[in-house]
């Protein structure tokens, strides 16, 4: 008797999620899938309730066009994808073929709406948005950033005929700040740059090239460096420092001031 009640519980639930899905106005998908916008070289899958005949995947061409059976050559191009699905069954009930069709549209590939990831990522390449994505989503189908890459990244976006450049930091994202997180849109072009440098040498035990990190201090910048040599003088620290006009010129720093990006540290030897 338990395993009849059990039978019966499971069918219900199965036909209620089947009544829910094409009969409660709710669809089965992610609200953000439905309102994915269809494109030439977008691939979908269309069912009609009760209708496995009808069942097909089938692109769409470059015309914003998808051929179905029965219909022929369907407009969903610019359209979303519930919409497309209102779109054919309306077709359908118009031309006396399904009354009240029950239409799901699923997207199988992702092609039309993409964005370019370039720079110091891993992947770089074009990548599909699929529904809502934002930065970090489309960072990590690039493969993250590279260990020289850098974490203010610049997003390109061309829209009404006019381009603009948004400027996002991924290290503030990691801090919480999620108003980073910019949602792309298609044809967006996301540049990764290298990470920000400086450099010193003179009396420190590690000249070289480092990573400067956000709000690095001179001070920071020769701990970086493995410290000042037994010659070394804190009063001999030197900073120069690239002008907008291009032109190389040295700064009065302190140890507690902070560096710029490609910004140069000289370690003096001490006189005494």
């Amino acid at each position: 008797m338990d395993h009849i009640k059990r039978t019966l519980s499971a069918t219900l639930m199965v036909g209620l999620a089947v009544f829910s899905v094409f009969f409660g106005g709710v669809s089965a998908q992610p609200a953000d899938v439905l309102e994915y916008t269809l494109g030439p070289g977008d691939v979908v899958k269309v069912q009609v309730y009760e209708q496995p005949d009808l069942t097909s995947s089938v692109p769409v061409s470059q015309r914003g066009t998808i051929r179905f059976w029965l219909l022929g050559d369907v407009k969903v191009g610019g359209m979303t994808v519930s919409a497309a699905e209102k779109t054919i069954g309306s077709l359908l009930e118009k031309g006396g073929y399904i009354k009240r069709p029950q239409v799901s549209v699923m997207v199988e590939q992702y092609r039309s709406q993409q964005v370019a990831v370039l720079g110091w990522v891993n992947k770089p390449g074009k990548y599909p948005i699929e529904g809502v994505a934002s930065v970090i989503d489309v960072l990590a189908q690039a493969g993250g950033l590279r260990q020289d890459g850098g974490d203010r990244i610049t997003v390109i976006r061309t829209q009404d005929g006019a381009t603009r450049s948004i400027a996002v930091d991924i290290g503030l994202i990691y801090l919480g700040d999620l108003s980073q997180s910019i949602e792309l849109q298609a044809n967006d072009l996301v540049v990764v740059p290298r990470m920000d440098m400086f450099y010193v040498y003179g009396e420190v035990r590690g000249p070289n090239a480092y990573r400067l990190e956000r709000d690095m201090t001179v001070m920071q910048a020769l701990s970086v460096a493995g410290g000042l040599t037994p010659r070394g003088t804190e009063r001999g620290v030197r900073v120069t420092r690239r002008a907008p006009s291009g032109q190389v010129q040295e700064v009065g720093v302190s140890l507690n001031d902070t560096l710029k990006p490609n910004d140069v540290v000289y370690v003096k030897e001490s006189l005494f």
